[in-house]
């Protein structure tokens, strides 16, 4: 009896104020805001954020849904600034070869695979030699021998190199005298290995089959699915082609796809000019305005382009994927329209390279918010070229995936002066975007955070953090995955920040990750999602 008095007293109450969607109170909200208030209430309405409060709102307003919060934490909608959102959905329809131990456990996963589905093509992704006792790249030959009639395409873990098999090779036409800039094809006494770093790849990938529409549709759903499981409200994709982009549009218009997209261009030739011809591309979620480019490849595979050689590789530099000469012509036809140049650089002399480009074409310009996505290895003297107009675009789990290796690539010195400097990129652009850089790393943006506090492996190692030096705070690494990220995404007076205007994005959260002890940050677990106002995922229903 009680009980209900107080509810009929409530409504009583609440059917004298505004009609509103939706009021949440009792809750740790983080608003993530100019000033990063912190409030316990907040009303919703067409989903936009109509009001946010210290007090309790409930009898001001008349609401269709009301949610205690139980004083559970509350933080806006959280942004991946890099990832690569299709080919996440895309990859968990092939063989995942994350963390096998040997390439003898590569081949054994692979025929398990094969036997269960019989594929046309055998795809797999996600080994890396570093992980195995003899830290080499394979060879095609086991391939060969197993699988002489079917294209097999195995993709390392950083996207940047394949090992293919014969049948591939010879339906790519690939031979001991291909030549390709901007990549390696490795021969090892004159014989192709079946290992293909960069460009190269290119030559595989217009030769087979792309995916269906049906397959392409499939993966996305999959994918907003597993984003919104952990909190993801918007994911920057790091490079989509026209007509993956124009489809994720179509999903959008017809309800299939809720997820808000901030879609980078890839860097060919007539998708670029199709939209810098036809303009910024915006809707409430979809954003289509900016390049993504490659500089440089990846430093597991040793295709970062560096200053001096490799100090586990005698002469060699790495390659750069697109010419100093293309990127500054590219770079001056961007900086003449609104768009975006976002440049994968993770070699030192391709951030360097990068960064003299960049802030030649934009003396001019007053707000372009270019981006280095990744930023990773950073000569002492380049970073003082980063500055507002220049954005890093970081993966804090990059640092502490490579952690173990890293030195055997860069040297002690050389790592120690510019490697994966998160703190020191802050301080001089003022602010960073923060992604995972899935499917690379893990999905689960909570362990991006946790990295980038306490620079530690899921083991929570080293003991006193990897180069702790350049840690963010709490505070910096959330504003990094919100207010920051939608910032460098131009969408900052749309999301980003539970304020008064903007789109109702917002995250329930297990525990307050701004207070906890640092090694239960990564056990965080999102108890719902909510987009524009609605629940797109939740563990208590």
């Amino acid at each position: 009896m009680q009980k209900f008095f107080y509810f009929f007293l409530f409504l009583l109450i609440s059917s004298c104020g505004e009609k509103v969607d939706l009021l949440v109170y009792n809750a740790k909200v983080y608003t993530a805001n100019e000033t990063f208030d912190e409030s316990t209430s907040f009303v919703v309405k067409d989903g936009i954020f109509i009001e946010v409060g210290g007090e309790d709102l409930r009898s001001r307003y008349n609401p269709k849904s009301v949610v205690d919060a139980r004083g559970l934490t509350i933080i806006p909608g959280l942004i991946d600034a890099h990832c690569h959102f299709l080919q996440y959905g895309l990859e968990n329809q092939q063989i995942n070869l994350r963390g096998a131990k040997s390439f003898d456990e590569v081949i054994k996963r692979v025929k398990r695979f094969v036997s269960d589905n019989n594929p046309e093509i055998i795809y797999g992704r996600y080994w890396d030699q570093n992980d195995w006792e003899l830290k080499e790249f394979p060879d095609k030959s086991q391939l060969d021998i197993l699988f002489p009639n079917t294209p097999v395409v195995l993709e390392r873990v950083d996207g940047h190199a394949y090992l293919v098999n014969q049948k591939t090779l010879d339906i790519s036409g690939i031979d001991s005298e291909t030549r390709v800039d901007g990549g390696t094809i490795v021969l090892k006494n004159g014989k192709l290995t079946g290992i293909l770093i960069d460009s190269p790849m290119d030559l595989v990938k217009k030769s087979l089959p792309s995916p269906s529409i049906e397959d392409r549709v499939k993966a996305l759903v999959l994918a907003e699915e597993k984003s919104f499981e952990y909190g993801l409200t918007t994911v920057d994709d790091a490079g989509l082609s026209k007509e993956n982009i124009l489809l994720i549009d179509s999903l959008h218009k017809s309800n299939i796809l809720k997820m808000r997209v901030y879609a980078m261009i890839s860097n060919d030739k007539n998708d670029v000019s199709y939209f810098l011809n036809h303009g910024i591309l915006k809707t409430d979620r979809l954003n289509v305005r900016s390049v993504k480019v490659y500089a440089d490849g990846a430093l597991g595979s040793r295709g970062a382009a560096l200053k001096n050689p490799y100090s586990d590789m005698r002469n060699h530099r790495g390659k750069f994927i697109t010419s100093i000469k293309s990127m500054d012509s590219l770079a001056r036809v961007i900086a003449s329209t609104n768009f975006q140049m976002n440049t994968h650089a993770i070699g030192d002399s391709a951030n360097h390279s990068v960064l003299k480009i960049y802030n030649k074409v934009l003396g001019d310009k007053d707000d372009p918010r270019w981006r280095i996505e990744h930023s990773q290895i950073i000569s002492p003297e380049d970073f003082q070229m980063f500055n507002s107009k220049i954005i890093p675009s970081i993966q804090p789990t990059h640092a502490t995936s490579d952690m173990y290796w890293a030195d055997e690539r860069l040297g002690v010195k050389r790592l120690k002066e510019g490697g994966y400097a998160y703190k020191k990129l802050l301080d001089w652009s003022g602010i960073v975007a923060l992604g995972t850089d899935f499917p690379v790393e893990n999905i689960n943006p909570f362990h991006t955070f946790y990295a980038a506090v306490a620079r530690k492996d899921l083991s929570m190692l080293p003991y006193d953090g990897f180069q702790s030096e350049n840690s963010l705070s709490r505070y910096e690494a959330l504003m990094g995955m919100t207010s920051w990220a939608a910032y460098s995404n131009f969408e900052e007076n749309e999301k980003g920040s539970i304020e008064k205007g903007k789109m109702a994005d917002f995250v329930i959260l297990d525990r307050d990750i701004m207070k906890v002890n640092e090694g239960q940050i990564f056990s965080t677990k999102v108890v719902a999602t909510i987009l524009g106002g609605n629940v797109v995922y939740s563990n208590r229903l």
